[in-house]
């Protein structure tokens, strides 16, 4: 029997929900405390996964940066960076991204349609895995288990979040709440609109809640959610 990986949902947003603003650059919602904190999620994770629309956006390298975590990672028999996952429908990621220039093993999943041009153009730097007709989250974790993926680490984006979160996969929410306000109508969001288990009145449970300079970690467990009547506010109460 496969055992998947223990999910990480990690996430920045604005006081109104953004994970950045709508222009070509990057907004850092984050600081340099929680940044490091966030390094050290990654050097713990087995694998670390973002999809393709933050890997064009952001150009991110996904890297442990502390060279004392990574001698850890190590020392303890463990490659100095965890396994770089993407996923994407199309396959049309640019081989000049630095995901696939520094690190060490990557994987993408993609869909059936994407899967041979995937493996034509990113096959020399990943292995390329197709999920079906549809993108499976389920094979998806099912696969990573049985290549030893034991925590998770997934960095966004929205897309990414929603559906882990709709399909009841994320074993730690991880969301870190900056003081900005973002504003701008086309701002990515946190989540979209969807059937999430339990419906509005399901409440997670919180795990943590700790300042980090001037910004707040929340910690969410998920799959714990009260779905008791008992869990409804009800307007009488208020």
């Amino acid at each position: 029997m496969t055992i998947r990986p223990y999910v990480v949902l990690s996430a920045a947003v604005s006081l109104d929900c953004h994970l950045d603003d709508a222009t070509g650059a990057r907004l850092v919602l984050s600081n340099g405390q929680d940044l490091d904190r966030v390094d050290s999620e990654r050097a713990a994770a087995d694998a670390v996964l973002v999809g393709a629309t933050t890997l064009r956006k952001d150009n991110p390298r996904l890297l442990v940066r502390s060279a004392e975590r990574r001698g850890g990672r190590t020392a303890g028999g463990k490659p100095e960076h965890p396994l770089k996952v993407t996923v994407t429908e199309s396959a049309e990621l640019d081989t000049t991204l630095l995901f696939w220039h520094c690190g060490g093993e990557k994987l993408v999943f993609t869909v059936d349609d994407a899967a041979p041009r995937a493996r034509r153009t990113l096959g020399a730097y990943a292995d390329i895995i197709s999920t079906g007709p549809v993108l499976d989250w389920n094979l998806a974790l099912d696969e990573l288990g049985r290549r030893g993926v034991g925590r998770l680490l997934v960095e966004g984006g929205g897309t990414i979040h929603t559906q882990f979160l709709e399909w009841n996969l994320a074993d730690e929410l991880h969301l870190v709440i900056a003081p900005l306000l973002v504003g701008q109508a086309g701002a990515p969001r946190f989540l979209s609109p969807a059937a999430y288990p339990g419906g509005p009145t399901a409440r997670m449970k919180l795990l943590e809640a700790r300042p980090i300079d001037d910004v707040v970690l929340l910690r969410y467990a998920p799959k714990q959610r009260d779905l008791s009547p008992s869990a409804e506010i009800r307007l009488s109460e208020i």
